[in-house]
């Protein structure tokens, strides 16, 4: 059986896996979770006890949790492709650091952001939390404006796994109003080379609910219930 990605809407950083199981171009199912119902469900606790997104749901049943190790495990399947690399590699080394920035660091410095979205505009507790996360998120993008120096992608002369995360979290700066354009021009150029890569379209038009045209290995959308016989003990 292929894997299948369960990932959450709107907004989504399992964004990034779609666009990095695109890449792979082998097989692979998606489901979709509405993060504000379907993560409440005693079933979706089944998958991942914390209730966030992304799981891969594995071959053996097995549900891998967290974007690192998920990324990590598409990596150790595209090693051909130059997606990933052997264990033990300066190559290796590298992508981690990247990915590693870029789920705690760069991803943390949205989290005041989001609280402040999920709260009552009516108290004075969002503003603080808006103005934390400007501060926040410029620290993190200037730190990537830095590794990025002169390369096109963040792993340097090519694409990699760090992109194809970078680009589910970046649209944030925009959905948030805290990143003007042209305020970090290394990163723009990133992000507007990744928007026109067929696959970054492809996971646009999946979480719109729009006519999406797979380059890569893509099989159709499964729902939750479907995948409970699969779900290892």
């Amino acid at each position: 059986m292929e894997p299948v990605l369960l990932y959450g809407v709107p907004q989504g950083c399992s964004f990034g896996s779609i666009v990095a199981l695109e890449w792979l171009g082998q097989p692979y199912r998606l489901c979709r979770i509405d993060m504000f119902q379907d993560m409440q469900s005693d079933l979706y606790a089944r998958f991942h006890p914390g209730r966030k997104t992304p799981v891969l749901l594995l071959e053996d049943g097995t549900a891998l949790t967290e974007s690192a190790a998920i990324l990590q495990n598409i990596a150790t399947r595209g090693i051909s492709k130059g997606l990933g690399f052997t264990q033990g590699t300066r190559e290796y080394d590298r992508l981690n650091q990247r990915i590693a920035f870029l789920t705690t660091t760069y991803f943390a410095a949205f989290g005041p952001l989001w609280h402040a979205y999920k709260m009552d505009e009516n108290c004075q507790v969002p503003g603080v939390l808006r103005e934390v996360g400007r501060e926040t998120v410029a620290k993190a993008s200037e730190q990537l404006e830095s590794m990025l120096g002169e390369g096109e992608w963040l792993m340097g002369p090519r694409k990699s796994l760090a992109d194809a995360y970078f680009i589910g979290l970046a649209r944030w700066g925009k959905y948030h109003r805290v990143v003007a354009p042209g305020q970090y021009p290394k990163l723009d150029r990133l992000i507007d080379r990744l928007e026109a890569d067929p696959a970054v379209i492809f996971a646009h038009a999946i979480e719109d609910e729009v006519p999406a045209a797979s380059s890569g290995g893509f099989l159709g959308h499964i729902s939750i219930d479907d995948l409970r016989p699969r779900l290892a003990a």
